[in-house]
């Protein structure tokens, strides 16, 4: 790692654990109650909602490599389509819910003749989500999934896994949402044993709401197998929202590190892409 990438990495551990702590003094209690999410109308909302909704971020963005120069070769169209629908009407033994979930992402390389779609990833999971209150507060969930991802090709570009994981959302207060994740791999693709190495064991990130609702940005950072303490994926995001009543936001994203795809989870990345996200009602999923 390069002196440059190894200070990078430091200020995004620096920025991550400023944000998780200056708010500590409004942890999950008096918030003011017209900006309360009240558990009531959430677990209502969770009963009555509909069935079918946003998973993760949705997004169609176009962009270039970051220090090298850009060629048609490395500048691309990435989108992503994410989905969720929920299986039970009411609430199952500890009050959970149990969920359908289906993320696709695609990388599409729109520059080079014939336009070929280069990698599909198919990211489909079973889970449970918990939702979670305190003294009448929602202040996030919890959710524990069996999921698997692969690219749907054969021969050397087949690329496969599979994880159990458990994640959490939890609401700091009305700007600020913290966020983990980790898994227990199971990888049972021939052409990517190590692929722990590169893609990682878990992640954690914060994402950050402006007063007015308008302007949002989140860091998440994925830690690689490995013991050094710099050996983690980044991924910077910064979003506007086009109007007060839309969830469609003019959106930036920065990747830096392994994994950004599965046909090239072993090929270090630096891309900054921009373009439209649509976004799930109460927080992203990461």
């Amino acid at each position: 790692m390069t002196r440059h990438n190894a200070i990078y990495h430091f200020l995004l551990i620096c920025f991550i654990a400023l944000t998780a702590t200056l708010p500590a003094k409004g942890q999950i209690i008096n918030v003011p109650d017209e900006s309360r999410i009240n558990a009531d109308s959430v677990r209502r909302a969770f009963d009555r909602g509909p069935y079918f909704g946003l998973y993760k971020d949705n997004y169609f963005i176009f962009g270039t490599a970051v220090g090298p120069k850009p060629t048609r070769q490395n500048s691309n169209v990435k989108f992503q389509i994410s989905i969720a629908q929920k299986l039970t009407r009411s609430t199952l033994p500890g009050g959970t819910y149990l969920y359908l979930y289906y993320t696709q992402k695609v990388f599409w390389n729109v520059l080079e003749n014939s336009m070929p779609m280069t990698d599909l990833n198919f990211n489909p999971g079973l889970g449970l989500a918990k939702p979670l209150f305190s003294k009448g507060r929602y202040i996030g969930k919890v959710t524990f999934q069996i999921e698997h991802e692969s690219n749907g090709r054969d021969s050397i570009w087949s690329r496969s896994w599979n994880k159990i994981s458990l994640g959490a959302n939890i609401i700091i207060d009305n700007n600020l949402m913290v966020h983990g994740k980790v898994w227990y791999p199971i990888v049972d693709g021939e052409n990517n044993r190590d692929i722990l190495k590169y893609s990682g064991i878990y992640q954690i990130g914060t994402s950050i709401l402006s007063n007015n609702r308008r302007w949002s940005g989140s860091v998440v950072l994925v830690k690689r197998k490995g013991w050094n303490l710099f050996n983690f994926n980044s991924i910077v995001e910064v979003a506007y929202r086009l109007t007060k009543s839309s969830n469609q936001f003019l959106f930036a994203q920065y990747y830096n590190g392994y994994g950004e795809g599965l046909l090239e989870y072993n090929k270090f990345h630096s891309q900054l892409r921009v373009g439209i996200v649509i976004k799930p009602e109460l927080f992203s999923d990461f």
